[in-house]
């Protein structure tokens, strides 16, 4: 789960890593209010950031400087709706401002790869870093971190020395930062945590002024208090119902919903239908959902609910392989989700193979259902779905669906 700046900003306090004042706001009435309190408390500047989890913010306009709360109010005027590479501003964060005398840059990241940690550092942070980066590799150092024996005063220390930076009393301030960083990391199960800039201010202070922060979903039986860090109105509605019934889903950008029991066969399907769909308008898979290897009857019914429930799709392929849930029972499950649930409106292609694959073919057989095609192999099914999708998507929106699909009679033939 990536973090909002504010969030990142107020982990980091948390960990004892220095960071400016401030506040959110929705509305530019509520910009004003918390730009109003910081300058009673002798701010002379206030900085007005949209909160949104994508880079490049200041570039596009979402970042301002104040003078006053009443230019704080109107920057947030501005910035509040604003779209930034596909993300709408929904609030922003306003905070102190500060004169800065130089920005550095450090993350540190779960290295897959070395199944450790990475940790980069330059001391040319900024809003160019990922210019920098392309353009002059050598000043980003890098340290393997090894999670047996963490980010230690010394690592710390190396690294710093490693970006450039002399020693002297800015380096153990930033080696001190950085362990605190590390803890941030570590104590919050976090995958990333990035500071850009960490600036050092005329004044002398080191402050982490803008931050990313990306948690592990998977410890977060640990936290209960990451709940709060959920940005539910970001959250995919249709990914949420799933996540509540244990079922993996995730939304793609086609038209062809997939569902199956378990990962490989699900991720293997949209591949298949992938090439398919080469042949048939260039249609690709709305999802991926994952029922789960001993999917029940009710699951399947509550599976297609959710695929069906999507705009998008126009067709959907049941591609289920029976082991520890018999083909029998799905069949059930889908006869049952077919005549129960408005949602399930949409063409149905089925493949059913493996344990009592024969018997949920003729509970489909029997029940006759309106929209359900049995196939018997995961190509015929792939090339079918495909072409029913095709014919649907070139029909206006709201008109009627047709009883018929020409090109399924070609596919048979062959």
């Amino acid at each position: 789960m990536d973090l909002y700046e504010y969030q990142a900003r107020d982990l980091f306090r948390k960990h004892g890593v220095p960071v400016l004042g401030g506040g959110i706001a929705t509305t530019p009435e509520q910009a004003q209010q918390v730009a109003s309190a910081l300058f009673k408390e002798g701010s002379d500047l206030v900085v007005v950031k949209a909160q949104v989890k994508i880079g490049g913010r200041g570039k596009a306009g979402g970042v301002k400087r104040a003078y006053s709360p009443q230019e704080a109010a109107e920057h947030a005027r501005a910035i509040l709706g604003m779209d930034i590479k596909g993300h709408t501003v929904g609030m922003v964060l306003v905070c102190d401002g500060v004169d800065i005398a130089q920005e550095l840059y450090f993350s540190v990241l779960l290295d897959r790869a070395t199944r450790g940690y990475m940790a980069l550092c330059s001391r040319e942070g900024g809003v160019d870093v990922e210019a920098l980066v392309q353009e002059h590799p050598q000043a980003l150092a890098r340290l393997a971190v090894d999670p047996c024996t963490g980010m230690t005063a010394q690592a710390a220390a190396r690294i710093a020395r490693a970006a450039g930076l002399e020693p002297g009393e800015v380096a153990d301030r930033v080696a001190a930062v950085i362990v605190r960083l590390w803890k941030v990391l570590t104590a919050e199960d976090a995958t990333l945590v990035e500071v850009n800039p960490l600036a050092l201010t005329v004044d002398g202070r080191l402050l982490a002024l803008d931050g990313k922060v990306s948690l592990d979903d998977n410890a977060r039986f640990r936290h209960p208090d990451h709940a709060d860090l959920v940005d539910t109105a970001a959250v995919d509605p249709l990914e949420a119902r799933a996540k509540a019934v244990g079922m993996g889903y995730v939304r793609l950008e086609g038209e062809v919903g997939v569902l199956g029991n378990g990962a490989g066969l699900v991720m293997s399907t949209l591949d298949v239908v992938a090439g398919a769909g080469r042949r048939h308008g260039e249609m690709r898979p709305a999802n991926f959902l994952d029922l789960g290897g001993g999917s029940s009857a009710q699951a399947m019914a509550t599976g297609l609910g959710i695929v069906a429930s999507d705009p998008q799709v126009r067709a959907i392929l049941v591609n289920v392989f029976g082991g520890i849930t018999s083909c029998d029972t799905v069949a059930h499950g889908i006869v049952d989700a077919v005549t129960s649930l408005e949602e399930t409106d949409k063409p149905i292609v089925v493949r059913l193979d493996g344990n009592n694959a024969e018997a949920g073919r003729q509970i489909l057989a029997e029940a006759a259902l309106e929209g359900v095609t049995v196939v018997d192999t995961m190509d015929e099914a792939a090339q079918t779905v495909t072409a029913i999708a095709h014919t649907l998507s070139q029909q206006p929106t709201g008109t009627a669906e047709p009883a018929e699909f020409p090109e399924l009679a070609e596919i048979k033939e062959a």
